[in-house]
């Protein structure tokens, strides 16, 4: 009898907070249930939405649903909404209704897992994850902007410029247009590039070094900035990269070269820059050739005299082909 008493009772309190939680409106579930206008937001963030409104993002249909909008990206905005117009123009109320909504103010991963929610199906972006830049702390919204706003720099400090930066102008349009065209890069390359890796600037800078600087190239030309199994985040492998321009080094040979097999051509050159010809990473070309070959036919750490070869000469006057030949296993030709 007791038991079945126990039984009612829970049974009469159980349908008490159904009933009750059936009456619930469905404006009552919280603030941030109902959804905020883009019209909305232009009335505080008019230059964001006016240039995300530039952009591909604002145009993207999907599953026969409706383009993006802020909230697809910065999450429900209705408690902003709300708090921003009760704090009246008051600094500390202002400030935490900025953190009711999500504004990329995050660590490197939350950030980069909103832009990942869609950007995660391409074959340059899937890889980001496991990247230096993401090891690094380095999100999409480091480098990329859904809403290019530029803020005021000061003129007094300045902006580094290399020499050829300078001399070789290269007219690109309004900055707008290349945001536009640019996979929406806050900067041009190698600017933005340089904000991180100004060792690399200081090597372009070198009197031999690829065409960078003037326009000629860019870095994503040869690396991939969402990461890849490459070493350096190339596109492919050291080699293969290379010879995407450098096609007549590419073979493949009868006979190889082991040092461009191997380790590729970063083994004798410094593809970002060198004072040395060739890019070449020692100035002697026979001082980089004897880092491998210490010794030849018996005779210690010189070039061969031979048949009266002179031992001060250059390796390459005999050995021409050093990339590689079809016709002589010691690459004379």
């Amino acid at each position: 009898m007791k038991k079945a008493v126990i039984i009612l009772i829970a049974s009469l309190l159980l349908g008490g907070v159904y009933f009750a939680s059936s009456q619930k409106s469905p404006d009552s579930a919280g603030p941030a249930s109902a959804a905020v206008t883009d019209d909305t937001c232009r009335s505080c963030h008019k230059s964001e939405t006016t240039q995300f409104g530039k952009t591909n993002h604002a145009h993207i249909q999907s599953s026969g649903k409706a383009a993006l909008s802020c909230e697809s990206c910065h999450g429900p905005g209705k408690a902003h909404v709300d708090a921003e117009e009760e704090a009246h123009g008051d600094d500390a109320k202002t400030a935490l209704a900025n953190k009711l909504i999500f504004s990329f103010q995050g660590n490197s991963k939350e950030n980069s897992d909103r832009c990942q929610s869609c950007h995660i199906t391409g074959k340059l972006q899937q890889g980001f994850n496991h990247s230096e830049h993401a090891a690094q702390g380095v999100s999409c919204n480091t480098c990329h902007s859904a809403h290019l706003v530029r803020e005021s720099k000061d003129p007094s400090k300045g902006e580094l410029q290399t020499t050829q930066a300078q001399f070789f102008q290269i007219i690109s349009g309004p900055d707008d247009m290349r945001w536009l065209r640019n996979s929406l890069l806050k900067s041009p390359q190698p600017q933005l590039c340089y904000t991180c890796h100004g060792t690399v600037q200081a090597q372009f800078a070198l009197p031999v070094h690829h065409r960078v600087p003037e326009g000629s190239m860019k870095c994503t030309d040869c690396h991939n900035t969402h990461g890849t199994p490459n070493a350096f985040n190339l596109v492919r492998t050291v080699s293969e990269t290379c010879t995407q321009c450098h096609v007549e080094k590419h073979g493949p040979f009868v006979y190889e070269h082991p040092a461009g097999k191997i380790e590729g051509c970063v083994t004798c050159h410094n593809p970002h820059g060198s004072v040395n010809r060739m890019m070449l990473v020692r100035r002697e070309g026979r001082e980089l050739c004897l880092q491998c070959h210490t010794g030849f036919r018996g005779q210690a750490a010189v070039p061969h005299g031979r048949l009266s070869f002179q031992t001060s000469g250059e390796c390459v006057r005999c050995h021409v082909a050093i990339h590689g030949s079809n016709f002589d296993p010691f690459l004379l030709r």
